[in-house]
C-alpha cells in the first residue's frame, strides 16, 4: 500500500502545481509572476483567465481522482489474481492429500482383507475405523426378475384402472412430479399409473413397509401422517402428497426402511408387474410407431434394421399449434419431418402473387423437408399446422452421424482355419474331463451365490484353471435360471483375448461348476483399490482392453450389461479381461431388452427408466469405467440405490469432474454418457472406431495391444500357474451344503 500513497503525493503535488497552488499561491510575487507572464496581457485577457484556472483545477483533479481509481483497481484485480493462485495452490494440495488417503485407505482394506476379521479382544487396541469411513466392499450387481411381458404383445395387455376424483388425481400427479425419480417419467407414463393405483387404507400404528421385507408396492399418501424410521431411529414425518416405496417398482428388493402409520391413513398404491408394464409398453409402442413411420420413407427402407433403430430413437418429437409455421418458406433448414398426428398445409408465394398459393395438404405418415438430410436447404415451400399436429423430426447432423457404413457390425466374425482346428483339438480334449480329475489349490474369489477356486489338473499340475462353483439351489429362489443358461451359451462361444475363456461346464443334484481360463495377474479392483486411483496411461490402456472386448461382443449382437473394475481381471502378462458373463445378453443388432440388471452405480438412464436397452448401455459404463479409474470413485454413487439412480438421471453434465481428470478424458467420458442412446459415441455410424479415434487416444497403438505386444503399465508377479499371491485371502466354505435342486432345467451344463 506504500506505492498507493506515494502515487497519490506525488499526484496531488503535481495537481497543486498545475492549479497554481503550489508556494507562491496567494502571495503577491506569485501574482507577479503569473502578470509577467502573460506579458502584460490587458484586464479582460486576465479576466479570461481568471475563469481559466478554476475550469483547469476541476479537469486535473477529475484526471487525479481517475488515476486512483485505476491504480486501485489494478491492486485489487492482481490481489483477486494472488488468491486464485492460492485457491489452486490448495486445490492441487487437496487432491495429493486425497490420493495419499485412498493409497492409505487401500493399503488398509488390503491388510484387513488379508488378516481376516479381527475377534474382540484383537480389535480392542489401537485407534478404530472413523465412522464416515467403512471398509471398501465390492458391489454388488442387481436384476430384476426377468419380465414375461412379449414386448409384440404389449400394446393388448389389459390394465385395471380404479375411479379417482379429480382432486384425488392432482394430488397423485402432484406427488409424483416432486418425487425425484418419478419426475423423469413422460406424461402419458404419469397419467397412466395416476389410473392404475388402487386405494388402500391403513390403522393407526400399523406398518405401511417394514425394514427388511420383500416390497413390489410404491405408495402416494392421501390422508394422514406416517413416520418413516430405519434401525429403530427416527428419520422424518410424512403427510399428504408424498410418493414413497419407489425402489420397489424398480427389482424385488428388501425395504431399507420402516414406514409406521402415525394416525389412520389413505393411500395409493401401484404393484411392480403393472408399473414395469406401463414403463414398457410406453417404449416399445413409441418405438414400433416410429419404425412404422421411418419404413414409410423410401429413402429410409433400404436402410439395416439396426440403424433404422437407432434412427427411431434418436427421432424426436415436435408439437405444434393450429396455425404454426413449422417450415417457412426461404428460411435455411437442417431438419426433416414426418407426421405422426394431425395435418398440415403447404403453400408457396410465388412472384407477383400477394397471396400465397396452396399446394397441398399433408396428413399422418406423409413426410417433408427430406433435402435438409443431405446438405444445407434452403426451404423453396411454408409448411403451417391445421389443428394441432404433431411431428417425428430427425435432424441432418443426427442422420449423418447415423447414417454409414456399418463397418463394425460388417466386421468379419469368422475364425481362421487355423484357429478352428485348435478349437476343435481344445474342445475335444476338455470334453474327456470330469471333476474328479481336477483338484483344488485355493479361493481366487467370493461373489453373490458363487466362489471361484483355483484347481489344476491331477495329472499335470501345470495346468491350472478357474472353477466357478454356484448354488443350483439359490439360482432357483432369485429366478436366475435364465441367467445362468445365458451365460454359459455365450462364454462357450467366444473367443476373444479380452475376454475370459470359458472351456466347460458340470453340474450334479447340488451345484453347477465352469471350468474357466486362470488368469493370475489379479482383479482390477483390487489395483484401484490398492492405489486409489490410476494415472491417463495406466487407465488407457485398461479402457483400451475393454474397448477391445467390447467391440467384439457388440458386432456380435451381445449386450453384457456389468462393466465394472470388480469384473475385469488380469492374465499373467498383465492384459486385461473381461470376466463374469451373469448378465450378458444375446440381444441381435437393433433389438432391444427390458430387464433391469447390472451395478447400482453404472447403469444406463434407459435401464433405469425402462425404456428398453441395447449395446449403448455398454457404452455408458465405459465412460463411468473410465471416471472411476482415473477419479478413484464413479461418478455417480449415493448412500442408496435409489438417490445412485436419481443422480443418473440428472445426467453427467452435472457432475463436477476433478482437476486431475484431464480435458480429453472428461470430453471422452461425457460423449459416453450421453443420456440419449443413439448420441453415444460408438453407437453411431463409425462404432467403437469412434472412441478409437478420439483425442484421448491419440498415438495409441490399438494394433500393439491386439497382438499383445505392447507392454502393460502394471506387470504382476506370477511365480507359476498355482500362484494365488496376487488375490485377496477368503475363508474357506464353511456353509452348510445346500438341498439337491433337480428340477431339470441345466440339462446343458
Amino acid at each position: 500500500m506504500n506505492s498507493e500513497v506515494l502515487y497519490r503525493k506525488n499526484t496531488n503535488i503535481k495537481t497543486q502545481q498545475i492549479a497554481g497552488a503550489g508556494p507562491l499561491a496567494g502571495s503577491g510575487s506569485g501574482e507577479a509572476a503569473r502578470g509577467a507572464v502573460s506579458g502584460g496581457k490587458s484586464s479582460e485577457a486576465r479576466h479570461v483567465s481568471a475563469h481559466t484556472v478554476p475550469r483547469l483545477t476541476r479537469d486535473t483533479q477529475t484526471m487525479g481522482t481517475l488515476r486512483d481509481l485505476q491504480f486501485a483497481l489494478q491492486l485489487k484485480i492482481e490481489e483477486l489474481r494472488q488468491r486464485d493462485a492460492l485457491i489452486d495452490e490448495l486445490e492441487l494440495e487437496l487432491d495429493a492429500k486425497d490420493d495419499l488417503i485412498r493409497r492409505l485407505q487401500g493399503e488398509l482394506d488390503r491388510y484387513r482383507a488379508t488378516l481376516g476379521p479381527l475377534g474382540p479382544a484383537a480389535a480392542a487396541p489401537g485407534p478404530s475405523r472413523v465412522p464416515d469411513e467403512p471398509p471398501r466392499t465390492k458391489r454388488q450387481a442387481i436384476s430384476a426378475e426377468p419380465t414375461g411381458l412379449d414386448p409384440s404383445q404389449l400394446p393388448d395387455v389389459a390394465l385395471t384402472s380404479y375411479s379417482k376424483s379429480k382432486v384425488s388425481q392432482e394430488l397423485i400427479r402432484k406427488a409424483l412430479l416432486e418425487n425425484d425419480f418419478m419426475k423423469h417419467l413422460e406424461v402419458g407414463q404419469i397419467s397412466t399409473i395416476i389410473d392404475c393405483m388402487h386405494p388402500t387404507t391403513i390403522s393407526q400404528g400399523c406398518c405401511v413397509i417394514k425394514e427388511g421385507d420383500d416390497g413390489s408396492l410404491v405408495y402416494v399418501l392421501e390422508e394422514g401422517k406416517v413416520e418413516v424410521s430405519k434401525n429403530s431411529q427416527k428419520l422424518c414425518t410424512m403427510g399428504p402428497g408424498r410418493a414413497f416405496g419407489e425402489l420397489a417398482v424398480l427389482y424385488n428388493c428388501t425395504r431399507t426402511a420402516t414406514v409406521t402409520a402415525l394416525t389412520d391413513i389413505k393411500l395409493w398404491a401401484i404393484n411392480r408387474q403393472s408399473f414395469q408394464t406401463i414403463m414398457m409398453r410406453a417404449g416399445v409402442m413409441r418405438h414400433t410407431q416410429n419404425m412404422e413411420l421411418l419404413r414409410s420413407v423410401p429413402s429410409f427402407r433400404s436402410l439395416p434394421e439396426d440403424v433404422l433403430s437407432k434412427v427411431a430413437d434418436a427421432a424426436e418429437e415436435a408439437r405444434y399449434a393450429d396455425g404454426n409455421y413449422i417450415i417457412r418458406q426461404g428460411a435455411t433448414g437442417d431438419t426433416f419431418f414426418i407426421i405422426s398426428e394431425g395435418q398440415v398445409k403447404v403453400t408457396q408465394e410465388k412472384s407477383g402473387s400477394e397471396d400465397p398459393v396452396l399446394l397441398s395438404t399433408l396428413s399422418k405418415g406423409n413426410w417433408f423437408g427430406e433435402q435438409a438430410l443431405q446438405g444445407e436447404d434452403v426451404r423453396t415451400a411454408s409448411v403451417i399446422a391445421v389443428g394441432d399436429v404433431t411431428c417425428l423430426v430427425v435432424d441432418r447432423e443426427t442422420f449423418k452421424q447415423l447414417i454409414g457404413v456399418l463397418e463394425d457390425a460388417g466386421k468379419k466374425v469368422n475364425e481362421s482355419d487355423e484357429t478352428k482346428s485348435r478349437l476343435e483339438a481344445e474342445a475335444g480334449f476338455f470334453s474327456c474331463l470330469s471333476l474328479d480329475d481336477l483338484k483344488v489349490v485355493g479361493t481366487l474369489g467370493i461373489g453373490g451365490f458363487s466362489r471361484v477356486e483355483l484347481v489344476h489338473l491331477k495329472s499335470d499340475p501345470s495346468r491350472s484353471f478357474a472353477m466357478k462353483v454356484l448354488k443350483k439351489h439359490h439360482i432357483v429362489n432369485t429366478s436366475q435360471q435364465g441367467h445362468i443358461l445365458s451365460e454359459r451359451k455365450i462364454m462357450m462361444e467366444l473367443h476373444s483375448p479380452f475376454i475370459v475363456r470359458m472351456y466347460r461346464t458340470f453340474r450334479n443334484a447340488k451345484y453347477l461348476y465352469m471350468l474357466l481360463e486362470a488368469c493370475l495377474g489379479g482383479e482390477l479392483w483390487t489395483l484401484l483399490r490398492d492405489r486409489g486411483s490410476f494415472d491417463d496411461s495406466t487407465t488407457r490402456f485398461y479402457t483400451a482392453c475393454v474397448v477391445e472386448a467390447l467391440a467384439f461382443l457388440h458386432c456380435r449382437g451381445i449386450i453384457y450389461r456389468d462393466l465394472k473394475p470388480e469384473n475385469i481381471i488380469l492374465d499373467q502378462r498383465g492384459y486385461a479381461k473381461l470376466a463374469d458373463f451373469g448378465f450378458a445378453k444375446k440381444v441381435g443388432l437393433g433389438k432391444k431388452t427390458w430387464t433391469f440388471c447390472g451395478t447400482p452405480e453404472y447403469v444406463a438412464p434407459e435401464v433405469i427408466l425402462n425404456k428398453g436397452h441395447d449395446i449403448s448401455a455398454d457404452l455408458w459404463s465405459l465412460g463411468v469405467f473410465m471416471f472411476e479409474l482415473l477419479n478413484g470413485s464413479p461418478p455417480f454413487s449415493e448412500s442408496d440405490p435409489m438417490k445412485t439412480y436419481n443422480v443418473i438421471l440428472r445426467g453427467i453434465d452435472m457432475v463436477e469432474f476433478p482437476k486431475k481428470i484431464s480435458k480429453s478424458a472428461a470430453n471422452l467420458i461425457k460423449r459416453l454418457c450421453r443420456d440419449t442412446p443413439a448420441e453415444r459415441l460408438g453407437n453411431q455410424k463409425h462404432g467403437v472406431k469412434d472412441i478409437q479415434k478420439h483425442k484421448w487416444f491419440e498415438g495409441f497403438n490399438w494394433e500393439g495391444i491386439r497382438r499383445g505386444t505392447l507392454t502393460p503399465p502394471i506387470i504382476p508377479n506370477v511365480s507359476g500357474p498355482l500362484d494365488t499371491s496376487n488375490f485377496d485371502c477368503f475363508p474357506g466354505d464353511d456353509d452348510e451344503p445346500p438341498p439337491d435342486e433337480e428340477s431339470g432345467w441345466d440339462p446343458e451344463f
